[in-house]
């Protein structure tokens, strides 16, 4: 599935991943492949995926590698967007 992360200032990732953990509103979830439709707020936390999308240069020191392929970014809100495969994380 196919991953943007979008900020006020740009947008810094954008690629294929095999999982996203983004802090909604009632607590973290997860989304995978083909996974149902949803738009939902996002609480300040953690976005965490796992692939290797491009990150935008100059961003790379907002991002903390897990382990290997895997990333997270911590957000202060914002709103995510799932639809046909596609994630759209609009991060304050």
């Amino acid at each position: 599935m196919y991953l943007e992360i979008v900020t006020p200032e740009a947008s810094i990732v954008s690629g294929e991943v095999d999982l996203v953990t983004v802090p909604g509103m009632e607590g973290s979830f997860q989304m995978m492949n083909n996974h149902a439709p949803i738009v939902s707020l996002l609480d300040a936390g953690v976005v965490r995926f796992k692939g290797n999308p491009t990150i935008a240069a100059g961003f790379e020191s907002k991002f903390t590698k897990v382990a290997e392929g895997e990333w997270s970014l911590q957000i202060s809100g914002g709103t995510v967007e799932m639809n046909n495969n596609k994630i759209i994380v609009l991060a304050d």
